[in-house]
């Protein structure tokens, strides 16, 4: 599972695409306007976050970005671990949650969930072990052995998902737990998103708050392609990209965040061992939905190598779930569930 603590600046904005590139865009829709393509840039979760929408009205496409927006922080509220107040830093603060949200009560039960799919690989109480090695390394930064074993199968005895107790009325963690959400929340805020958006009617639609969820193809008749990363040779020449169309993607990479200059250890942990697994360099999962595509990228990460395609066959739906496992040595293998 992944775990973090680092926020990233806020910037807020929406832009039109203008000039050639704006030229190369020549849908219609009603009354004969051409649809433009329109960008907000931001964070959400600490991440850099994005939504590209295609329409004729910029005060319409403004009116959708200020509500998705608006849905962005209502649940970053819930779900960040850098907002002092948030509803997850009250849970970990104090162990449990009176009158939880159902955002909250949902989210934590597709985490159990996930967690049963994948034999525990993914777990969202690892968040102790994120702060015994970012603790360890603050203090011995050119430190190459990691925390003591001991250290390490002190904190492990306090992970386990199965030890959350979730009911719409309360929510309660074991005696010094603590979680983190951030191997699935990016990817439920999208689908919040992306759903919101949709009720609106909107249509040609990417969203991209860390996790990537698409509704229906570009303005201009073509797919939206998003890049696999890890998989592009050293001067990226190689790199490959996916079509998503009405569909989602994420990824899990231990380079995000990495303790040491080696890169051993990062904030992607297998909750069995405390370490952080190096069998994939990185793994990326296309979905239905960006919930699903982010927890299975996260637990098939951190999970023993032999378990990927058992998850990707638990989770998947007639072959509507597919992954890209990239080994260290930039080798990939594609999988469908």
């Amino acid at each position: 599972m992944t775990a973090n603590n680092a926020p990233i600046p806020r910037r807020r904005a929406l832009t039109v695409i203008a000039g050639a590139a704006a030229g190369l865009l020549a849908p219609r829709v009603a009354f004969g306007a051409p649809a433009r393509r329109f960008e907000w840039h931001g964070t959400a979760l600490g991440a850099e976050a994005s939504i590209i929408l295609y329409h004729s009205d910029r005060a319409q496409a403004e009116q959708a970005v200020r509500r998705s927006v608006l849905e962005i922080e209502r649940l970053e509220s819930e779900f960040s671990l850098y907002r002092a107040e948030s509803a997850l830093v009250r849970l970990n603060r104090d162990g449990y949650l009176d009158a939880p949200s159902l955002d909250m009560v949902r989210l934590l039960s597709d985490c159990r969930r996930f967690g049963e799919l994948s034999d525990g690989a993914f777990d969202v109480t690892v968040q102790p072990l994120w702060r015994l090695y970012a603790n360890h390394f603050a203090a011995h930064p050119r430190d190459t052995a990691g925390p003591r074993r001991a250290d390490v199968a002190a904190v492990k005895a306090r992970v386990d998902y199965r030890r959350i107790d979730v009911k719409p009325e309360r929510i309660a963690l074991g005696r010094g737990m603590e979680i983190t959400l951030n191997g699935i929340a990016q990817g439920y805020i999208t689908d919040r998103v992306a759903d919101l958006l949709r009720r609106r009617g909107w249509s040609n639609v990417l969203v991209n708050l860390g996790e990537v969820r698409a509704l229906d193809g570009r303005g201009d008749g073509m797919p939206w392609t998003v890049s696999l990363d890890g998989t592009s040779d050293i001067s990226g020449a190689a790199r490959r990209t996916v079509p998503l169309d009405n569909r989602a993607m994420a990824t899990s990479a231990g380079g995000g965040t990495r303790f040491d200059s080696t890169g051993r250890y990062h904030h992607l942990f297998d909750p069995a061992s405390g370490d952080s697994p190096s069998h994939y360099r990185s793994v990326t999962v296309t979905a239905p939905d960006a919930t699903t595509a982010d927890a299975l990228s996260t637990a098939i990460f951190t999970g023993p190598k032999d378990m990927s395609a058992k998850m990707l066959s638990r989770a998947g739906r007639g072959g509507d779930i597919a992954a890209w496992l990239t080994d260290g040595g930039g080798k990939t293998k594609f999988l469908r569930g």
